[in-house]
């Protein structure tokens, strides 16, 4: 049998500059839409100030990311960072890294095959804007 493909572009807009969404259903969906029952999933930020990871999805824990992320790269003061000039988003791209571009998910019998708690979700570091997510999907 041929190994089939999918694409499709999730967007997510926070109304703050920082968060983060639990968007294991979306992806989920893509993968039901595909057809695909055996293969693997890349879902990807394709903006450089935004984030795809897996975690548990607790409050406590997302309050966690928060408070360690601004204290490896604190938001202001802006003159912090030689980046920021024409933007004021350097703290953005340092948190992007660090919590990472992608995460691959095996799919087994039509469903993410994760491990106990986990999620996946898009961490925004320089909202208010729209951005998308890239979901492909590879498998038969």
């Amino acid at each position: 049998m041929a190994i089939k493909s999918f694409r499709k572009e999730l967007w997510f807009e926070t109304p703050t500059r920082r968060g983060f969404i639990n968007i294991t259903s979306e992806v989920q969906s893509c993968v039901a839409e595909s057809g695909i029952v055996e293969g693997m999933v890349l879902v990807n930020a394709m903006h450089i100030t935004a984030s795809v990871f897996i975690n548990d999805d607790e409050g406590g824990l997302h309050q966690d990311f928060e408070k360690w992320l601004e204290g490896l790269a604190p938001e202001k003061p802006y003159s912090q960072y030689n980046h920021n000039g024409y933007e004021d988003n350097a703290d953005a791209h340092l948190k992007r890294t660090i919590m990472g571009r992608e995460v691959v998910v095996a799919i087994s019998k039509g469903r993410l095959d994760f491990g106990p708690w986990e999620q996946i979700f898009y961490g925004e570091f320089d909202g208010k804007r729209k951005k998308r997510v890239l979901v492909k999907i590879i498998g038969d």
